[in-house]
């Protein structure tokens, strides 16, 4: 079964996709950047707070697939500079301080935003002990 995951209290998707979808026990969360989810608007600022907005914005879209950051196994980051990412990786400990699931990390083009972030996560029943 295939489920749709668009929270009304998550950015608005930019494109013809969707914020996250539930398959098979696991949470598939589209690419997500620096948008404030109250006004749909571009929150730039340097790396470590376009980091935090991310990451919050994919909390967001978890919590309403009834998963979690503690949930995440991977994870696919992209910098539109990779000189940034001592300061990313700071912030990600953050949301990650322990068991940090797996990532790559690239360089890409991105508009106007310093980073997009990506992740699968497991559904919170599918946990095992």
């Amino acid at each position: 079964m295939r489920k749709i995951i668009n929270p009304s209290n998550a950015p608005k998707p930019r494109g013809v996709y969707s914020p996250a979808v539930v398959a098979d026990g696991f949470v598939f969360v589209s690419g997500q950047g620096a948008v404030n989810p109250k006004t749909n608007e571009l929150e730039l600022g340097d790396i470590r707070s376009e980091t935090r907005r991310t990451l919050k914005n994919i909390e967001i879209i978890l919590e309403a697939a009834d998963s979690s950051l503690r949930d995440v196994v991977r994870v696919g980051v992209f910098l539109a500079d990779i000189n940034d990412f001592a300061a990313m990786n700071e912030v990600f400990q953050e949301f990650f301080p322990e068991n940090p699931p797996a990532r790559t990390t690239v360089a890409a083009q991105l508009p106007k935003i310093k980073i997009e972030i990506d992740c699968i996560a497991r559904l919170k029943e599918q946990e095992s002990a």
